[in-house]
C-alpha cells in the first residue's frame, strides 16, 4: 500500500479491504503507518467497511467477513472496491465494441464503469437490465460537449424486479431478453471458478443471466481478480460458455494457465496482448 496522505476515502478503504483479504486481517497501528494517516482516520475507514458488511472489526483491527453463498452485497457496497482494476477492465472491454453494434450490458459495478467508456462509440444499441447503466447513457447524452451526431445510443431497459445490485430480473426481464439478439454481451459476475463457472447469490438474477447468455453471439465476462474462487448460490453458465474473459493484472500466473485451458480468449487489462 502507498504512503499517500491524500488518498480519497474510497481509495483508502479499497486498499484496506484488499490487505484484509490478502493477509486474513490487519491491525490499526499497521494501517496508520502504511497509509500515513491518523489512528482516527483508520478507525473511521474500518467502521465504514464494517457497515458495508465486508470486514468484521476485532480488538485492534479487522478481519474479513466470510460471506454465505446466498449473501448479495448492494451496489454501493461494491462500487468503491477494486476501482483501478475495474477502470482497466472497462478500458480494455470498450476496445472490443465496434461502432453500430447491438450490445447487452448486464448489471454490476464493472458494467457501470464500462458504460462510461462506451458513451462515444457511434450508433450503439444497448440493452441493459441495470438501472445504473441506463442512467449513465441517459445523463451522458445530455453532458456538455457530447457529440450527439456521432455517439447516439439507443438504450433499452428490460424491466423487472430490482435486486440489491440495482439490476432488474424476473419473468418480465426474461421475456424481453428472449426476444432479442446481441452481437456482444458484457457480463459482470458475483463469483467465478473452474468448477462452478459463473455464479450469483440471486436465483432470479441467475435465470435472467442465462437468457442473456443464450441471446448473445459473443459472451464477454468482465471480472476483476477478487471474483475468482467465489461461488454464489446459483451457477448460470460454465466457463466454456464464455468467449472472452477480461480481467486485471492481479490474477496470478498459475490461475491464468488454468483459465486458458477452458477459454479461447483471455485479456488481462493493462498488459500487452499477444499478436
Amino acid at each position: 500500500m502507498s504512503d499517500n496522505q491524500n488518498l480519497l476515502a474510497e481509495q483508502r478503504r479499497a486498499l484496506i479491504l484488499d490487505e484484509v483479504r490478502r493477509r486474513g486481517g490487519v491491525r490499526v497501528n499497521e494501517l496508520t503507518r502504511r497509509l500515513n494517516v491518523s489512528d482516527m482516520t483508520v478507525r473511521r475507514d474500518l467502521d465504514a467497511l464494517a457497515r458495508q458488511g465486508v470486514v468484521e472489526k476485532v480488538h485492534g483491527g479487522a478481519v474479513p467477513v466470510v460471506e454465505a453463498s446466498s449473501h448479495e452485497p448492494g451496489f454501493e457496497a461494491k462500487s468503491g472496491l477494486e476501482l483501478g482494476a475495474k477502470e482497466a477492465i472497462a478500458t480494455a472491454a470498450a476496445a472490443l465494441v465496434p461502432p453500430g453494434s447491438a450490445i447487452a450490458l448486464a448489471g454490476g459495478t464493472t458494467a457501470y464503469a464500462l458504460a462510461h467508456h462506451l458513451l462515444d462509440v457511434p450508433d450503439l444499441t444497448v440493452v441493459t437490465n441495470s438501472v445504473r447503466v441506463a442512467d449513465v447513457f441517459q445523463s451522458g447524452q445530455r453532458r456538455p460537449g457530447a457529440n450527439h451526431a456521432e455517439a447516439t445510443a439507443t438504450v433499452v431497459i428490460t424491466g423487472g424486479v430490482r435486486t440489491p445490485s440495482e439490476t432488474l430480473v424476473g419473468p418480465v426481464a426474461d421475456r424481453a431478453i428472449q426476444a432479442l439478439h446481441f452481437d456482444l454481451l458484457f457480463l459482470g459476475v458475483h463469483g467465478i471458478s473452474v468448477e462452478a463457472g459463473l455464479s450469483t447469490p440471486n436465483l432470479a438474477e441467475a435465470e435472467t443471466n442465462r437468457h442473456f447468455v443464450r441471446s448473445a453471439r459473443r459472451v464477454v465476462v468482465i471480472a476483476d481478480h477478487t471474483k475468482w474462487g467465489t461461488v454464489g448460490l446459483s451457477s448460470f453458465a460454465a466457463l466454456e460458455d464464455v468467449d472472452t474473459l477480461v480481467t486485471d493484472a492481479g490474477i496470478p500466473e498459475v490461475l491464468r494457465a488454468e483459465i486458458s485451458e477452458h477459454l479461447a480468449d483471455l485479456i488481462v487489462a493493462g498488459e500487452p496482448t499477444e499478436s
